[in-house]
């Protein structure tokens, strides 16, 4: 190991160079500030040095180096706030060359890799080499030496600005904003600064009740968190924007590795924003290391058993249950970088719940070796592992994700899941291992199914597509189709075009005579249990889910290959002027298909937990519609619906059976989200 020290940093512009400051900074004059990187990571960064060519930082920082083959990267920005910084150059800076106990002072030309032959300055700088000194206790094992050095270079980077974790905000809304215009509206967009860093958001045209649904992440350098300050503007094309208010968010109130929903209150305006937050360590401080978590405890899994036993299933019901996740390891990602590597990490989700492993830099094959524990509130909810490649410069790049549904998961079991693209339709490159444990309450479970869905705020909004109107058509032509069908099946019956069938339907005229209401949910029963005796002898979806991917993927190409007509064609062009029609259209085909889906797909036993409930709740309701009198469950149920609001004036109005058969996946859902075992294991993929 060795000790890097480097001072006195400045960059002197050359007069030639004028023509290149002109190409590639705002004209008249700059604020650079440099960042210099470690093996792909940011290990220091300069202070600003405002409205200035001939920039003098006078600067010292020193650093431990593992390895003097390793280059150090210097990279120049220019600042500007609620912009993206401006690249003014980079420059690497060869350790090998370097004589130790000795200061040199390196000149180092900056370059940018698109314009090569541009002469962008230099960056001068001295850099004294000297060996780490190490004491005789620091060998007695290699194990504590690295922990004795991972120790300092924390108090050494104290100063130097190596980041400890990560916030992710996700930016959500606002409600009863300032207006601004002389309509009575505004144009609000905002601004997030968290040291140097800064995000700004979209602008939200004529209204006071911006929805933004917008996500990303700062990094933490300070060791209790820092301070987020957040301002609202309303934009103003013709003069300077006018400001709306502002608010903090103070990082060190907040606890880490779990997601806060903040509604803040701003200052020096009117209203409020709602947002997510998430503070998740880096890699220095482990959330928790796989040896040690609560579910491989016997004594904390015992505890955790007794808290969602059947017999507390009434305590707490908003606590149905506790998912742990151990992200191992991922192997044969994509590649991301010129370098031929990726700096991959991953994200794990449950519903608004987001927290995100470390970095592993240079690494197609990375090893996490992290475990999340998540909160359920909804069994039917569904487990989204996503791999990005960290690009400080600019956006994550999505590497692959994977989707899997709370009912579906075995406990205990390490797995290999294959990536598969955003929309979860195809396989990407690679795949990751995960081991996941589920325990809930039934009881809860079921009893959360009959209340409405929490509501996801980070969702991407569905594209406008050819491909997918014509689908969704043909989905609901299906459902269409079958109604069309049970209505000729019943004319046959008149028509004696089969006397056993005509003949059966006349005595179930007869059986009217005798009919009772509570013959109705029994009726349903039969249905569910008909279909349990074909589920049980080994007639599942599974074909039916293989040909249904098989059209999605077809239906992908197909649509990849209009895409590419319609570029030559100026098609899209057409399409966007009746963007919001052809959004709406299929927004409501997909939302008419998917209810006929969901009540197809419940009798089918796609998911047999919601098979299950339904049969014990039809089986209560045959009981009490055949024990009491139905003018007295009508009763009952108006007196619940008139007095739900006066008893919890605060009760959001829903139906139960509509909150039911939202947890039903449609075919869709079936096919990218609830795939046998078979269709995730890589090696029939391979």
């Amino acid at each position: 190991h060795y000790q890097l020290d480097v001072a006195a940093l400045e960059i002197p512009w050359r007069k030639h160079s004028l023509s290149s400051l002109i190409f590639c900074f705002t004209p008249g004059t700059s604020d650079p500030y440099v960042k210099l990187k470690i093996a792909g990571k940011e290990v220091f960064r300069s202070k600003t040095i405002h409205k200035n060519l001939n920039p003098v930082w006078d600067e010292k920082v020193s650093l431990l180096v593992d390895s003097l083959s390793e280059p150090l990267y210097f990279k120049v920005f220019d600042y500007d706030f609620g912009l993206q910084d401006d690249f003014m150059g980079s420059a690497y800076l060869y350790l090998e060359s370097l004589e130790l106990k000795r200061t040199h002072d390196v000149k180092l030309e900056l370059k940018d890799a698109h314009c090569p032959d541009e002469d962008l300055g230099s960056l001068e700088l001295a850099v004294t080499l000297t060996p780490k000194e190490m004491d005789s206790k620091d060998s007695v094992s290699e194990s504590f030496l690295f922990s004795y050095h991972s120790l300092r270079l924390s108090d050494l980077h104290r100063k130097s600005q190596l980041w400890r974790g990560i916030v992710s905000i996700a930016l959500i809304e606002g409600s009863n904003l300032k207006p601004m215009d002389s309509n009575g509206l505004s144009d609000p967009y905002v601004k997030f600064r968290l040291g140097h860093q800064k995000y700004k958001s979209k602008t939200m045209s004529k209204t006071l009740n911006p929805q933004w649904r917008e996500q990303f992440d700062f990094h933490i350098y300070e060791e209790h968190g820092g301070i987020i300050d957040i301002t609202v503007w309303d934009k103003d094309a013709a003069k300077k924007d006018d400001f709306m208010g502002r608010c903090q968010v103070d990082l060190s109130t907040l606890s880490k590795e779990r997601t806060h929903k903040l509604e803040v209150p701003l200052e020096e305006g009117r209203g409020m924003l709602m947002m997510l937050v998430t503070l998740t360590a880096s890699a220095a401080v482990s959330i928790s290391d796989l040896p040690v978590n609560m579910l491989d405890d016997p004594y904390e899994r015992k505890q955790i058993l007794s808290r969602y036993s059947l017999l507390r299933s009434f305590h707490n019901i908003k606590d149905v249950g506790v998912v742990q996740v151990k992200v191992i390891r991922a192997e044969g990602l994509m590649v991301a970088d010129v370098t031929g590597k990726s700096d991959p990490f991953c994200v794990v989700e449950l519903s608004n719940d987001r927290l995100q492993t470390h970095t592993v830099y240079k690494n197609l094959n990375p090893e996490w070796n992290k475990v999340f524990t998540f909160n359920v509130k909804d069994i039917h909810s569904a487990l989204e592992v996503t791999v990005y490649d960290e690009d400080r410069d600019r956006s994550a790049d999505f590497l692959g994700k994977v989707a899997i549904p709370l009912l579906h998961i075995q406990n205990g079991e390490r797995k290999a899941y294959v990536l598969k693209s955003k929309e979860l339709t195809g396989p990407t490159k690679g795949v990751i291992f995960l081991e996941i444990d589920v325990i809930y309450n039934a009881i809860k479970a079921g009893l959360r199914t009959l209340v409405p869905m929490e509501q996801k705020y980070i969702e991407e909004e569905p594209r406008v597509s050819k491909q997918l109107l014509l689908r969704n058509f043909n989905r609901l032509k299906r459902c269409v189709i079958f109604l069309i069908n049970i209505g000729c099946f019943v004319n046959s019956c008149f028509e004696w075009e089969s006397p056993q069938r005509s003949i059966c339907a006349f005595l179930f005229v007869v059986l009217v005579w005798n009919f009772e209401l509570y013959m109705v949910p029994l009726m349903l029963l039969m249905v569910l249990a008909w279909n349990y005796i074909s589920f049980a002898a080994g007639k599942d979806t599974r074909q039916r889910d293989v040909a249904l991917e098989d059209m999605l993927r077809g239906e992908d190409e197909d649509c990849v290959r209009d895409d590419k007509d319609s570029d030559k064609k100026g098609f899209m062009d057409k399409l966007y002027a009746i963007q919001d029609v052809c959004s709406s259209v299929q927004t409501a085909l997909d939302a008419g298909a998917s209810f006929g889906e969901r009540i197809k797909n419940t009798f089918n036993w796609t998911v047999p937990f919601l098979s299950s409930l339904a049969i014990v709740v039809l089986c209560a309701a045959t009981l009490a519609v055949y024990f009491i009198p139905f003018r007295y469950i009508v009763l009952a149920w108006g007196v619940n619906k008139f007095t739900k609001k006066l008893r919890d004036p605060y009760m959001i109005d829903n139906s139960e059976l509509l909150d039911f058969l939202s947890r039903v996946p449609s075919d869709i859902q079936v096919t990218v989200v609830f795939l046998s075992p078979s269709q995730q294991d890589p090696e029939n993929l391979l």
